[in-house]
This record gives C-alpha cells, structure tokens and sequence, in this order.
C-alpha cells in the first residue's frame, strides 16, 4: 500500500494525484476550509448559516496578505471545488482583489485584504462580532 506511494508518477498518467484536502471528501465545507488553509489564509471565520438565511449553509470569510494571495486563494479554490465534484463556483470581484465573493452553493466565502476586511466587518453585521475576529 505504501509502496505504490513511493512509485514514480511515469505509469498511469491519468491518476491526478493531488493532496487530499478535505478530512470528510463529501463535505463541501471541510474542503472549503482545508483549501484555505493549506494557502495560509489569514483570521479564517466560518459562520454557519443553516436556519438563518436561506443564502447558503456556511460563511467564510477570511484574509490574505495582498491583492495577489486573494486572487490565488479564490482561484485554487474555485478550481478544488471543481475538481472534487462539487460543480462551477462563482467568483466576483477578481479584477480589484480587495473583496472576492467565491459562491459554491451551499459555502459561500468572502476573501478580503485586511484593511477591507475590518472596514466591512461582514461577522459583526451578520451577528457574530463578538469573537476575536476583528476586535482590536
């Protein structure tokens, strides 16, 4: 089992490969989570919204250091949902970077800079501002 590991990727060039990035691979929120994670994305919220809003399940916000990380993070991720089956994403707000919306249905995941982030400030409207997120 662990030797096919430790095979050289020359036999069977159809097999992807990739790291596994959700611990639960049916859940569109862990792989959501894990995804962002693994780009180092900055005070990661998830808020749940099932029962409240009929918008979607989960909200997650979260930071990157600049324009560029945003941008990356929102297109990994877009292109993880894809490939693990979970259909097209929707991306707003990539030509500016300073605020990307990544809509996957049931997660929807809000990619700021942070002085955007704190000017917004999307956990207090939505209710949930009393966590460390954003307190200074």
């Amino acid at each position: 089992m662990n030797q096919a590991q430790n095979q050289p990727a020359t036999a069977g060039a159809a097999a992807p490969a990739p790291a596994p990035i959700a611990a639960e691979p049916d859940s569109l929120h862990a792989l959501v989570l894990s995804s962002l994670d693994d780009d180092q994305a900055q005070e990661l919220v998830s808020i749940p919204l099932e029962g409240k809003s009929s918008i979607a399940d989960h909200m997650i916000i979260a930071s990157g250091r600049s324009t560029r990380q945003v941008t990356a993070m929102a297109q990994k991720l877009a292109e993880r949902i894809k490939h693990a089956g979970f259909g097209h994403a929707r991306i707003e707000g990539l030509p500016a970077a300073d605020w990307v919306l990544v809509d996957a249905g049931d997660v929807v995941v809000h990619l700021f800079r942070p002085e955007v982030r704190s000017f917004y400030n999307l956990e207090r409207m939505w209710g949930f501002g009393d966590g460390p997120v954003g307190a200074a």
